[in-house]
């Protein structure tokens, strides 16, 4: 199973030990679609990013990066996953769609939109 991640669990960063301790390769560093938004959620820790749809955005898209995993993998890690993010279809530059992470919106009122970074790779390095 394809899983695109946006923030923490990106290689090198703080939770990315989730995938690799349940055996997931990298395949690919690449783009969402343009409709959607970034934003930096507040009181979380490690500091985490929520991606949102937003029908009607025209953006750059928002870097992300694939991993593979086996159901059984994707299974126990998709249990993990803390509210207010979740995983769902994610369009990707190509036209693909992958299973990803993705925010409520309810969690995005008021948290700092950081679209403009690209990513949170970028992000983190100018604002963390």
């Amino acid at each position: 199973m394809k899983l695109a991640v946006v923030g923490a669990h990106l290689s090198g960063l703080p939770l990315n030990h989730q995938l690799l301790e349940r055996g997931a390769a990298l395949v690919a560093t690449t783009w969402t679609a343009p409709w959607y938004r970034l934003y930096a959620l507040p009181d979380t820790t490690p500091p985490k990013p929520g991606l949102l749809r937003v029908p009607g955005q025209v953006g750059p898209g928002i870097e992300v990066e694939v991993w593979d995993m086996d159901p059984a993998a994707f299974a126990a890690f998709v249990e993990a996953v803390p509210a207010p993010l979740g995983i769902g279809s994610i369009e990707l530059e190509d036209g693909q769609t992958v299973k990803g992470f993705l925010v409520e919106s309810y969690a995005v009122q008021g948290a700092k939109d950081i679209t403009s970074f690209g990513g949170w790779r970028n992000y983190i390095k100018t604002a963390l």
